[in-house]
């Protein structure tokens, strides 16, 4: 029977490929565009894990999609926040959502006080000499044909000339002045959030309370940085979980069609050998688990192309646009692979419940 099976796959091999190539792209499908997806979330709490901050201000209302452009606070608020007896760093930063040159947040920092939250670790120059001067990341520095210090690059329709190159993870790829950031904004004298380093780690709490009783401080959202960064995942990202299952249910649809057309051709052009089969003694269970262990080949064949073709988009991907996270993990994959299996499973169903019903008598007829 498994020699009949193989020999069923090989009798018309083109639509046994299309078949194998339709898994295939249902789960290229799922890996890089979902792990696109995640890679974002996930991309920023990796970026974020570098500052060296204990606690992080915000204004009220803020979720973590607005908080990454404008400036309501004033920058002033930032010496109330120095002041505070258990408060070691306090440093003012503006987050800007930038189109120009592609999706992107700038930031815009106090290079004093934003280093002393956690030490950078330059690759090549140094900090900020001058207002238009910008520091980047390790990432950017080698996206594209390459960043070097002394290059001129565009930030904001404005030249910035990258002064130093530093390790990834201090939140964002390209720093500036958080005076030239206010004033390239319309935003001067203001920030975004404001970073905060204890004096001891148990502090945390103290100085929370301490914040929200400051006056005029009461309505302030104020977060360790652990509860900030576990705000960054899918489910607390409005719409993204949507996103994610309308691209699962289209890769599904595809693979269970082309399943589905695919066997249940196959079942019509086979009636005379169910027929055979049948009046040979096979029962309807057994006509049932030949076309699912066609499916099954087809799909697991498919499964394991669209994991490796999937792998080597990430490779390429990855060198063309090497700022761009894509989180291709192992429970992805496996998540990925059950449900191409089982949509195609459920695509053969029909088609062999159909074979199974066929009357031996009226299959040996066939012409």
């Amino acid at each position: 029977m498994n020699k009949l099976v193989v020999a069923n796959l090989f009798h018309r091999p083109l639509r046994s490929l299309i078949s194998v190539l339709a898994v295939a792209i249902e789960v290229i499908m799922m890996l890089t565009i979902i792990s696109i997806m995640l890679g974002q979330v996930t991309g920023q709490r990796r970026m974020n894990n570098g500052i060296g901050a204990d606690i992080i201000v915000r204004p009220s209302n803020t979720t973590f999609l607005n908080g990454v452009g404008g400036a309501p606070i004033p920058v002033k608020v930032v010496d109330v926040l120095r002041k505070l007896p258990h408060v070691a760093v306090a440093s003012p930063v503006i987050t800007s959502l930038s189109m120009s040159d592609g999706l992107e947040v700038l930031w815009g920092i106090d290079y004093a006080s934003y280093s002393q939250l956690s030490r950078f670790r330059f690759l090549s120059g140094g900090p900020m000499q001058g207002p238009y001067d910008v520091i980047v990341d390790d990432v950017f520095a080698a996206s594209g044909k390459g960043h070097h210090v002394g290059d001129t690059i565009l930030i904001l329709k404005h030249p910035f000339r990258i002064s130093g190159i530093f390790a990834h993870g201090k939140g964002g790829r390209k720093l500036i002045s958080i005076d030239t950031m206010g004033k390239l904004i319309g935003s001067e004298g203001r920030a975004s959030a404001f970073y905060i380093k204890a004096d001891n780690l148990e502090n945390t709490g103290l100085i929370t309370r301490e914040i929200l009783a400051a006056p005029g401080m009461q309505n302030y959202q104020v977060m360790t940085m652990d509860e900030w960064l576990s705000l960054m995942t899918p489910d607390r990202m409005p719409g993204l979980n949507i996103a994610v299952n309308v691209v699962i249910g289209i890769a599904v649809i595809i693979g269970f069609l082309v399943i589905f057309q695919s066997m249940y051709t196959s079942v019509l052009e086979r009636t005379r050998e169910i027929g055979i089969l049948k009046s040979m003694g096979a029962s309807k269970s057994t006509i049932v688990s030949v076309v699912l262990r066609e499916t099954s080949i087809m799909a697991c064949a498919g499964v394991s192309v669209g994991v490796v073709l999937s792998f080597a988009a990430k490779s390429m991907i990855t060198a063309k646009f090497p700022t761009l996270y894509l989180d291709m993990n192992g429970s992805l994959v496996i998540e990925a692979a059950v449900i191409a299996l089982v949509g195609a499973v459920l695509g053969a169903l029909y088609p062999a419940w159909i074979a199974a019903r066929k009357d031996p008598i009226d299959a040996l007829a066939y012409e």
